[in-house]
């Protein structure tokens, strides 16, 4: 895929430069107790009026420090190099799914399913205690980005997206749509940032002429062809390229590229997402949400990752080709990557979810998704074909009372 020979050397030297380097990114609390800082009470939940982490005794609230600040994320992308890995990245394991705390109050022992949970009272004092480290389960984040809309709020724009579309909409669907039953997720994503050389070589064409030519195809019929006569240029385009929070889902039940059972791709639809304000990873802000467990390794999403980060190179170059009127086609391209780092971040989503119940298991299930940050509403709604084939028959036959009308119209005026 790389036919530049520059960017072929470029990706070796970063290869033989390169090396792995894991940012440590866990609470380094491994007693399980995430406490309010005033009270020292376990029990804190996520509160969406405040915005904040509440603690149900003293009722003080705060936030976790932003991440990027906290890690050193948000150092020079150009002077990256090789793969920087925050620890919430590891490969997941699959065995992995019973971690045992020992309660620090009163010494009990407490397991926790992880695949399910992250958090569980002590059955003896009822302190609450959370996976506050990074475990290789997929289940703990290196990041959180909090739910700013109520669900109030992403309920009506859940209704208000469905009522634009409800006379094409499937009967069932009218009958059984019950917008209060939005859940809200967090959905795993990779975040990148990368420094990259791209290289770019193709023909880009300049028109010099544009001429018709009218010829004969049958006794009496004639067609019109337009023909452009045009100059020819090879175009290379080379150019080094800084990605800042380029994001990826990190679940295979949401892959955007898998789309037989399920509307995927509406989760991308609703991006962007603020990622750069996201948090050092807390459980409490999971509490009474739903999260997905990341199941998809670095190097699962790599392929997707370089993909993207072409499409972003074709884009930087696009202001630079404008002079060829009749478009450039590439046929070589590539991008040699100097150095990446990898972030599992949770961002949050209102979803409604919705499967043919007449269809039964095999039905394509229709996603309606809104940002939790911006309130962006994307979705998909089954439509019923008749009533669409009924508008179609009806606007060709429009269209062609309209045609009668004007040949008619031309048949009196000749």
């Amino acid at each position: 895929m790389l036919g530049d020979d520059a960017v072929a050397d470029a990706a070796e030297a970063a290869l033989k430069h390169s090396a792995n380097r894991i940012i440590d990114t866990s609470s380094g609390r491994t007693d399980g107790l995430d406490k309010c800082p005033r009270c020292g009470s376990t029990d804190i939940h996520y509160s969406l009026t405040v915005k904040a982490l509440t603690c149900s005794y003293c009722r003080n609230t705060w936030n976790e420090a932003n991440a990027e600040q906290a890690f050193g994320l948000d150092s020079s992308i150009a002077e990256l190099r090789g793969h920087t890995l925050a620890s919430g990245t590891a490969d997941v394991r699959e065995d992995l799914t019973t971690v045992t705390l020992k309660c620090q109050g009163c010494g009990a022992e407490v397991v926790i399913n992880v695949e399910q949970q992250l958090q569980a009272r002590c059955h003896w004092c009822r302190q609450t205690l959370s996976i506050n480290t990074q475990i290789p389960n997929g289940a703990v984040p290196d990041a959180v980005l909090p739910f700013q809309l109520t669900r109030e709020e992403a309920v009506e724009r859940i209704a208000a997206f469905v009522g634009q579309r409800k006379a094409f909409a499937h009967p069932r669907f009218k009958a059984e749509f019950v917008p209060d039953n939005v859940m809200g997720v967090y959905i795993p994503y990779m975040v990148v940032d990368g420094n990259l050389h791209a290289s770019l070589q193709g023909t880009g064409e300049v028109t010099t002429r544009q001429y018709t030519v009218r010829r004969k195809v049958g006794n009496d019929q004639y067609v019109t062809e337009t023909y452009y006569d045009a100059d020819v240029y090879n175009v290379q385009r080379a150019f080094d390229l800084l990605v800042d929070d380029l994001t990826v889902e990190s679940a295979q039940r949401f892959d955007a590229r898998d789309n037989q059972q399920a509307t995927n791709n509406i989760l991308n639809a609703v991006q962007p997402y603020d990622t750069e304000n996201a948090v050092t990873y807390n459980s409490n802000y999971l509490k009474n949400f739903t999260s997905e467990r990341r199941d998809l390794n670095v190097r699962d999403v790599d392929d997707l990752v370089e993909e993207k980060f072409l499409a972003i190179a074709r884009a930087k170059a696009l202001p630079t080709i404008d002079r060829y009127d009749r478009g450039v086609r590439w046929e070589q391209e590539g991008v040699a990557v100097h150095g990446t780092r990898w972030v599992a971040v949770y961002v949050p989503v209102w979803l409604y979810s919705y499967a043919d119940s007449a269809k039964g298991e095999g039905s394509l299930v229709h996603y309606i998704a809104v940002n939790a940050r911006t309130g962006t509403t994307m979705g998909s709604v089954p439509v019923s074909h008749p009533k669409i084939f009924a508008l179609a028959c009806a606007a060709g036959s429009i269209a062609a009372v309209l045609a009668a009308v004007v040949g008619f119209g031309w048949f009196l005026a000749g």
